[in-house]
This record gives C-alpha cells, structure tokens and sequence, in this order.
C-alpha cells in the first residue's frame, strides 16, 4: 500500500511544479483593483456630454453621492465640465446651475475559475496536491453613476439628465503554471496612457447622458441630444 502511494506522489509532483501563484501587495487595496475602479469610473462619465454647460458657473452636488473612491468621481467630473469651458462654483448661491451625481454602485467583483485536480488527502497522512492545468481569474469594476441639472434661479431641471454605467475588467490566464496571460480593459487602458505625452488631447465623448443648454431659457422643450441634434 505504501508503495502505491509513492508512486502516486512521484507522479503527480511534476505536474504541480510552477502551479502556484503568490500575490502581495503593501497597501490595503491592490493598484490593479483602484485601476479597475477609475476606468469604470472614466468609462462612464465618457458617455456624458457636458458642452451645453460652457460658459455656466456650475456647482457639483456631491451630498447624494456615497461610494468608494468618491474624490476622484467628483474630481473627474469637475474635470469634465472645466474640460468643455465651465467655471467651478464653491457654492450653490453663485452658480448657474447645479449638478447632482449619485451612485448606483462603485466597486469590484472576483470570479476564479481552473482545469485540473482537487486537493487529495489519502489514508495515512498523505496528501496530494492540487494540480491546476488550467486556471482564469477576472477581476471586474463597475460603476453606474447618475447626474442631473439644474437651474439655480428657476429649479428647472436642464434636459433629462440620466445614469451611465460601465464596466472594467482584468482577466489572467496561467497554463501549465505558466503566465500570466492577461487581457481586459485595464490592460488596455494601460497600454493606451502610458506611452502619452504630456498635454497630449484624448477625450472621448459618446454623449449618453443628455442636458439643455442653461442659457436657452426661451426654449424649455430644446434638448441637446447625445448626437449632437436638436428636437422641438
């Protein structure tokens, strides 16, 4: 019996050399996780078109939004408006119109998945370990994020408003222990900005997220559309 059990375990051993993986990380959440995170965060306010605010002093609202990483939601979309000509405001009193964002979800989600043999303990105190031919783990981010406007002097509310969601995602392949093999948007996203040079343009706006133009206050039932056009 115990000759058997050799025998097992000399041949299973090479198959579970180079099947492990460590991670390690010195802060209390992984980069790759806050990566996912912002570009889920980026992806979304993509979809918004913020143009018909230039020159308006808008407020943001941030008091109904409550997630992970809320300064830099509120910071991209500060960004965003001063982007496409818009003066920030400190309070609502000075402003033209007031944004409100709120959030529908910020955060991330793991699903691992392997092709291979469990585990085996066997009479004796012997054990077999785990041998993972295959292996994919994903990670993933999602943010869905809703904005309205509004005008400070009439409390109309500018065009419909709306919530944009996106997703981000950083899968990893090993075989045969060897990897990772990675695809997903964060490595693309990666690949995208870092060889960018500074003052280098890259704003990409596929307008979703629809508001009115705050100075056509003749016409309340104009709304910019997210193709640019305009409907009575």
């Amino acid at each position: 019996m115990s000759c058997r059990l050799l025998v097992l375990a000399l041949v299973f051993a090479p198959l579970a050399i180079g099947c492990s993986s460590v991670k390690r990380t010195d802060t209390a959440r992984t980069a790759r996780e806050q990566i996912l995170i912002s570009g889920a965060v980026d992806q979304s306010l993509a979809k918004c078109d913020f143009t018909p605010f230039q020159g308006a002093r808008v407020f943001v609202e941030d008091k109904y939004l409550d997630c992970i990483d809320k300064g830099y939601v509120v910071g991209s979309v500060r960004h965003r408006l001063m982007l496409n000509g818009a003066a920030i405001a400190t309070k609502p009193e000075e402003a033209d119109v007031v944004i409100e964002m709120r959030s529908g979800g910020v955060g991330t989600d793991n699903a691992d998945s392997y092709v291979g043999c469990p585990e085996i303990v066997l009479p004796g105190m012997l054990t077999l370990p785990e041998v993972r031919l295959w292996q994919k783990s994903r990670q993933s981010a999602l943010a869905k994020i809703g904005l309205v406007a509004y005008d400070t002097k009439t409390h109309e509310m500018l065009g419909a408003g709306g919530v944009s969601a996106s997703l981000a995602d950083d899968t990893n392949v090993f075989v045969f222990g060897f990897g990772p093999y990675q695809y997903g948007s964060a490595r693309t996203e990666m690949k995208k900005t870092i060889p960018s040079q500074p003052g280098q343009l890259n704003q990409e706006l596929p307008s979703m997220v629809a508001f009115r133009d705050p100075s056509r206050q003749n016409s309340p039932d104009r709304l910019q559309l997210t193709s640019g056009k305009q409907e009575e």
